[in-house]
This record gives C-alpha cells, structure tokens and sequence, in this order.
C-alpha cells in the first residue's frame, strides 16, 4: 500500500513539472511575433488629428493609468500633476524627440512615458523589458520620465536621468521600479553606489541644465499627444495609452513591423 502511495505522488509530481513546463513554453510560444496576432485577433486603427502620421487602436486595448481613479488610490497624488519643468516648444522633429535616432529597417521603436510613482507602469515596465529581450534585437524603447505624481515622482525622475548620464539609465530604472523608495539625497546617493556611479556627480547632475532641458521636451511631446496619465506608449505609429497585455504588445509590433515606419517619420 505505501509503494502505491509512493508511485502515485511521484507521478502527481511529474504531471505537475510536466505541466509547469508546458505551461512556461506555451507562455514564451504565445508572445512570438509570428503566434501573438494569431490569438489577439484583427488591430482597427482610426488616425489621429493631431499630431498627423499617428493613430490609435478603434477596439481597444489601453487600460488602467495613473490619471484616472484607481484601485490605488492613495498612492497617488492627484492633485499635483503639475510639470516638473515648463514645457519646451513643440519639437520640430517630433520624431527625434519621440525616438531618438531613426531605428534600423525592420526594427520597431516603442517611447514609453513613464512615472515611478505609477504603480501600472511597474506591471508595464517588466512586460516592455520581456518583450524587448525576446525581440532579439527587432525592438528598441525610448524611455520618457514623465513625472505627474508629486515631488517624490519627480526627484525619482531627476535621479534617472542623472543616471542615464552616466550610463546608468537601465540600472536605476530597475532599482526604483522594483523597490518601495522615498527619494532624498541620501537614498539616491546609496543606490547610486549600488549601481557603481558617482553619487555626488549624480546629485549635482540632477539640478543641471541637461536634465531640466530632457524633462521639459518630455512635456511638450506629452501634451502635442494629448497624454492624460501614466503609462503612456507610441508603439511605432501607433498610439497606446495605459497598461496593456503582453499578448496585445506582441501582436502590435508584429503589426507594426509589417506597416513599416510611421510616415510622419520618413
């Protein structure tokens, strides 16, 4: 009877890491570029008026952003959504202060506009690094500090940047989107040996005319696209705005890929 037992919980287990197996695979097989599509269904885009070349998606998909009522309320600090800076002039090049420099052919270019006090934008974050790592190279992100939630969101964002100085940008990011923190001079000075910058350099980098001049063409590309909260996303010349599915993130840049570059940005 207890070598029953035995060989009856040893294959429980086996189906049970079979099955934990399948799963993952299935995961990582429905995220492929090729597969994604299949499953999210037909994209119906309408064109933006403003700014032209852009469009959003008819039927969906954006979700939960840090501007409306939430589940976290409290968390939030809706009434001081005011800019960090002034905003700059709208760009010339909408495109190079949206992307950088134009990605390769065949590559896809997604800008996020994000705040660290956004807990939506953390749940996005991890799903745009999976989706960048599985990409093999075919995605390229633009990150965009955008802070709207207080004086924490935009000492965080100030931070980063600073980082990004230095090289640092992947690392802080990660630090801060993974962590509970309270951005004084102190924290951002320890994470910033952590990462192996120097802290007083980013300190003082904080409070320089470069990083004012990043945070106020972030303002101005926000509001020449309307963007009321974090996240925000313009996935190639697509608009996104609010947390979204990695299916549906998959199935956008496969979509985008094939229509090739937005034209505003030929």
């Amino acid at each position: 009877m207890t070598g029953d037992l035995s060989r009856t919980g040893g294959g429980l287990r086996r189906r049970t890491v079979l099955l934990a197996a399948a799963a993952a695979g299935l995961g990582a097989w429905w995220l492929r570029p090729v597969v994604a599509p299949l499953l999210v269904g037909r994209f119906e885009f309408e064109p933006l008026a403003d700014p032209p070349g852009f469009r959003r998606i008819a039927n969906g998909p954006g979700g939960a952003t840090s501007g409306l009522p939430s589940p976290f309320i409290g968390l939030e600090a809706p009434g001081d959504t005011r800019p960090s800076e002034p905003p700059a002039p709208p760009p010339d090049d909408l495109c190079s202060a949206l992307f950088g420099a134009a990605p390769p052919p065949g590559v896809v270019p997604i800008a996020v506009f994000s705040d660290y006090n956004c807990p939506y934008c953390r749940v996005l974050t991890d799903r745009l690094a999976t989706l960048e790592e599985r990409s093999a190279g075919g995605v390229r992100m633009t990150w965009h500090e955008w802070p709207r939630l207080g004086p924490a969101s935009r000492i965080a964002a100030r931070a980063a940047l600073a980082a990004d100085m230095q090289g640092a940008y992947a690392a802080f990011q990660r630090r801060l989107m993974r962590t509970s923190f309270v951005p004084g001079p102190r924290y951002i000075a320890e994470v910033a040996a952590d990462i192996g910058v120097d802290p007083d350099r980013l300190l003082a980098d904080m409070e320089g005319p470069e990083v004012a001049a990043r945070l106020r063409i972030t303002e101005a590309v926000a509001r020449q696209f309307r963007f009321y909260g974090t996240p925000s996303l313009v996935v190639g010349r697509t608009v996104v705005i609010g947390t979204v599915p990695a299916s549906v993130l998959a199935a956008l840049v496969a979509q985008e890929r094939r229509d090739g570059p937005p034209p505003a940005c030929v």
